[in-house]
């Protein structure tokens, strides 16, 4: 049985497991299936949007996907996230992804 194989047994029992849901995605992009990876990505900003590592990797997954001004925007939003729960390591990263993109005049 293969890891995702694995991870998506797991789901069976705890479907709304936030760790579960976000390995899955990570398995699909490994795999290169980025809409796969962008819906499960999607659903746990939805579903759970104080798990902050989730804003960096849709946002790079949107990136991949050439849709930088909703990567910009996820980017920001994980930003205000992170910085209401005091999660300075990652609201550095987000910060740091989103000016590779360019600045704020870029996706006004």
């Amino acid at each position: 049985m293969t890891r995702k194989e694995q991870i998506i047994q797991l789901l069976e029992a705890s479907p709304k497991d936030a760790f579960l849901r976000f390995a899955l995605a990570k398995e699909w992009e490994q795999e290169g299936n980025d809409p796969a990876a962008l819906n499960i990505y999607r659903s746990l900003v939805n579903d759970q949007p104080e798990y902050v590592g989730t804003y960096y990797h849709l946002g790079k997954t949107l990136q991949r996907m050439e849709r930088p001004q909703e990567a910009w925007k996820v980017f920001s939003e994980g930003m205000e996230v992170t910085k209401r729960l005091g999660e300075q390591h990652a609201m550095r990263e987000l910060a740091g992804a989103r000016m590779e993109l360019g600045d704020e005049d870029d996706f006004a």
